[in-house]
């Protein structure tokens, strides 16, 4: 059974830093794109990054410059270092495979405010 599970998320100010945490279990990701998605109440879910096998990365337009994704295949994780943060950064953000998707996790939530 596929599982994962993200943590790290907390409330911030704006311009403030976040490094979220995402475990797999139930799969191998060494040979997987991953990717970060997050979802408003409300709204569908939408992708913000993607790193390939060899690390190579592509982000959404409105995380560009602000966010790394990275990940350790040994520890079967993936990471995402949020720099310069915005109140609509909030949301919930998951984890998963790209481009399709398979189980999600509960997320873990992001709040921007001051």
């Amino acid at each position: 059974q596929v599982q994962f599970v993200e943590s790290g998320g907390d409330l911030v100010q704006p311009g403030g830093s976040l490094r979220l945490s995402c475990i797999a279990s139930g799969i191998t990701v060494t040979y997987v794109r991953l990717a970060w998605y997050r979802q408003v109440p409300g709204e569908q879910r939408e992708w913000v990054a993607m790193i390939t096998p060899v690390n190579g990365t592509d982000y959404a337009d409105f995380v560009k410059g602000r966010f790394t994704i990275s990940r350790d295949n040994m520890k079967n994780a993936q990471y995402l270092q949020m720099n310069s943060l915005k109140p609509e950064d909030t949301a919930v953000y998951y984890c998963n495979t790209y481009p399709m998707t398979i189980a999600w996790g509960q997320g873990t939530q992001v709040t921007v405010s001051s």
